[in-house]
Parts: structure tokens; C-alpha cells; sequence
């Protein structure tokens, strides 16, 4: 095995480190939490969540601690936490530090070097979005396909540099409520618009890549957060119709605001 494992490893090997209690824990309560059975103001107790979930209270109050850092919890007053609710302009803030995160990794990749294993990686993952988006009569499981794609792009982006620092920081930035890449994508599949919108943003993977192997830091770094902003618009096309918002996990905890 090589010192530095390469971008591909370490994307598809992240999701095993951790503490498995913790991570259980984590995952049952987001899930209570996006599903909507836990409504945003709900107060949580670690007594209630560890006998809901069937886990002892130590990974719970870990796991609260997690999703409050994330910003999925808040802490109150009186002690312990509750469901957060979020307006558009605190999403809008959280896709903006995303970009600007993204940005600098591409910037650091551009201007420190990436493998040729790295490269080829990056591309068989792009060549294999171009298929998605070049077939006929698009669907769910297309945009599912595309979805876990885009993922697996996004996650080698932030590996490129081959910093801890930064790693953990657009970690926890892409972890901020709805400021993924596909945030606002799930609800989209029957909208031609936003498959219209995912090839420019295919077009802008596709540049953002050339960019780093040519060595343009600042080229790389506008493109990523130029792209980020592709994610606004998903965000105001499915806050606009109330089908599509009534599919995105989590959508009670938006405030949208009400039309005059």
C-alpha cells in the first residue's frame, strides 16, 4: 500500500472509520430528524433518543454533540438540544462557505500537483456522468446513479490537495443542513429544467478538472465556486413547487418565506 492513498480509497473508504455505537447513533437520530418525526423545536432528551434508537446514552449524547456541530441540533436554554429550522438565507450562507471551501481545495490541487491515478479516477467518474446525462427518457434511478457520482467527484475534489486540515473543514461545511451538491436534487427527477442545469454543471466538473492537471490555481478555484451556485438555483426551483418540496428529506425544517 502506497504512503498516500489515492483519492478514489480514501472517497469510498471514509464512511467505515469512526466509532461504530457513534456513528449508529448519528445516523438513527438524522434520520428521526429528516424523516420529520422529530420536528424542528422538538427538545431532546438523551433518555428518550437512547430508548427510541436502542442505544446506551454515551454514543447518544456523542451523537447530539455531532449534529449540533453540524447544525442539525441547537443548544437551549433550559439544557440539551432541539430540532433547528432553517430560513433560505442560512442555506444560501451554507452552500456559499461550501463553494468557497471546494474552491480552495481546487486551488491547492492546481497549484501542489495530483497523480496521473488521481486524473484517470476523476475522468472514468465524469465519462461515466456523461453517459447518465446523454441517455433517453431520464428518471429516478438515473438521477439516483448521477447523485452517487456526483458524491464520489466531490469527495476526491476535497482529497486533491492532500490536507487533513482542509479535509475536515469542507467536511463539516458539506455536512451543514441542505449545503451538499445534492441537496436539492432528489425532488428533481421529472424537471427538465434542473437535467438541464446538471449539464452545466457537468461541463463546469469537466473544466474545474482540466484547470487542476494544467496547473491554474485561480481558474480552478472560480470554477468551483461558480458551480456551487448551480446549487441555489435547485434550492429556488424546489422551494417554488410544493410537490418537489414536499420529497427533499428534512423539508420541515425550512422556513420558506411566504409569497405576497
Amino acid at each position: 500500500m502506497t504512503e498516500r492513498a489515492s483519492a478514489r480509497d480514501r472517497a469510498e473508504g471514509k464512511a467505515k472509520s469512526g466509532g461504530a455505537q457513534t456513528t449508529a447513533a448519528e445516523l438513527g437520530l438524522r434520520e428521526l430528524i429528516l424523516s420529520g418525526e422529530l420536528t424542528p423545536g422538538a427538545r431532546l432528551s438523551e433518555p428518550s433518543v437512547a430508548e427510541r434508537l436502542g442505544i446506551s446514552r454515551t454514543p447518544i449524547r456523542a451523537a447530539m454533540a455531532r449534529l449540533e456541530d453540524e447544525g442539525l441540533l441547537e443548544v437551549i436554554p433550559s439544557g440539551g438540544y432541539a430540532v433547528k429550522a432553517f430560513t433560505e438565507s442560512e442555506i444560501r450562507d451554507s452552500i456559499e462557505v461550501r463553494g468557497t471551501l471546494e474552491g480552495l481545495a481546487a486551488r491547492m490541487a492546481a497549484e501542489r500537483g495530483v497523480s496521473a491515478a488521481d486524473l484517470d479516477a476523476m475522468r472514468d467518474c465524469l465519462t461515466e456522468i456523461d453517459r447518465i446525462l446523454t441517455g433517453r427518457d431520464k428518471g429516478v434511478a438515473d438521477l439516483s446513479s448521477y447523485i452517487e457520482l456526483n458524491r464520489r467527484f466531490h469527495q476526491m475534489l476535497h482529497y486533491l490537495p492532500g490536507s487533513s486540515v482542509l479535509e475536515r473543514q469542507i467536511a463539516r461545511a458539506t455536512n451543514l443542513p441542505f449545503a451538499s451538491p445534492n441537496g436539492f436534487l432528489q425532488a428533481q427527477a421529472d424537471d427538465e429544467e434542473a437535467w438541464l442545469s446538471l449539464i452545466v454543471a457537468q461541463d463546469q466538473h469537466w473544466m474545474v478538472l482540466a484547470a487542476i492537471e494544467n496547473r491554474e490555481g485561480a481558474r480552478a478555484e472560480a470554477i468551483m465556486r461558480e458551480h456551487a451556485r448551480i446549487a441555489f438555483r435547485n434550492m429556488q426551483s424546489v422551494l417554488r413547487n410544493q410537490d418537489m418540496f414536499s420529497q427533499i428529506p428534512g423539508a420541515r425544517l425550512i422556513r420558506r418565506r411566504i409569497p405576497r
